[in-house]
């Protein structure tokens, strides 16, 4: 899987190292990333998560079912990718 949240679609950035001459070379920012598993309770099983900070936040405030249902609309999942365990 790609380094990706799956709620709120944050990935990897791109940027420089600035040294104290001001050379610049490529760097990338990576994400706060971190699988958690959840209890989803409307098709009563497990599921895993690949989240940033940010994302276990949204489903703290609105729900994991609301989270992923927005996140499926907005294209950061998808149903097959999200992973069932048990």
């Amino acid at each position: 899987m790609s380094k990706r949240c799956q709620i709120t679609g944050k990935q990897a950035m791109v940027g420089n190292n600035v040294s104290h001459s001001k050379r610049r070379t490529k760097r990338t920012f990576d994400v706060n990333l971190f699988t958690k598993k959840f209890y989803y309770v409307e098709q009563d099983c497990w599921i895993s998560l690949k989240l940033s900070a940010n994302g276990l936040r949204v489903i703290n405030k609105k729900g994991l079912d609301a989270a992923l249902t927005e996140a499926v609309d907005k294209g950061y999942c998808d149903w097959k990718s999200i992973k069932v365990i048990g």
